[in-house]
């Protein structure tokens, strides 16, 4: 990105909070505070109005889901702030409240994806621009789950791979990587959905990720 993010960090594990400032600020991205319970993260994010959140779900006071619950309150109140919660274990049901009916500049991932620096870098970035990054385990859940009749029925089981890598949070170039085809047939699948799914041109909205949205919608059901 051309301009450094403003970041705000809820861990309570200290090395793993510093290590991810570290990833950040080595990344040219700017760290504005740092916080080790979810209450102390909440006050920080919301004073600060950083760019992008980056939390645990499993936080003090109460070591549950404390975390979870101030990312959702941070997107009740600054919506234009980008949230990207880490967790320790896969839980669905986490990655669906938080997105809830807007997939615009969220993301919940699994911690061991911090390893690949540049991905974690890269999600950062994707969702303080307003874009989505789900964990692929996550993906894979939801699409085992999938309804027979729900509003991807119309998709090619091609189409539904190349869908589950745009919630992802893939660029075209990185999916047409992931399933080893062509960058245009990428774009002529990722048409196809949009059209598939009514998602047609619109100067305030997202396809992508009002498509994602759909994929998340679906697994709710």
């Amino acid at each position: 990105m051309s301009e450094p993010l403003r970041v705000v960090i809820g861990e309570d594990d200290v090395l793993l909070r510093e290590g991810i400032a570290r990833l950040l600020i080595e990344a040219g991205h700017e760290v504005v505070a740092q916080a080790g319970d979810a209450d102390d993260f909440l006050r920080k994010a919301l004073a600060h109005r950083p760019d992008v959140t980056v939390v645990d779900v499993q936080m003090p006071p109460r070591k549950d889901d404390d975390g979870l619950v101030a990312a959702l309150a941070l997107r009740r109140e600054r919506p234009e702030t980008g949230v990207l919660v880490l967790s320790q274990f896969y839980e669905e049901s986490y990655a669906l409240d938080l997105i809830g009916d807007r997939a615009e500049g969220v993301g919940y991932l699994l911690k061991e994806r911090i390893g690949d620096v540049a991905a974690f870098v890269a999600a950062v970035e994707r969702v303080a621009a307003g874009g989505s990054a789900l964990d692929p385990e996550v993906v894979g859940r939801m699409l085992g789950r999938r309804r027979a009749d729900g509003p991807l029925d119309a998709l090619s089981a091609r189409e539904r791979e190349v869908l589950a890598a745009m919630a992802e949070g893939l660029s075209n170039r990185g999916i047409a990587e992931a399933l080893v085809i062509s960058q245009a047939g990428v774009e002529k699948h990722v048409t196809s959905i949009f059209g598939k799914l009514g998602l047609g041109a619109t100067p305030t909205e997202h396809r992508r990720v009002l498509a994602v949205l759909q994929f998340v919608r679906d697994a709710r059901r």
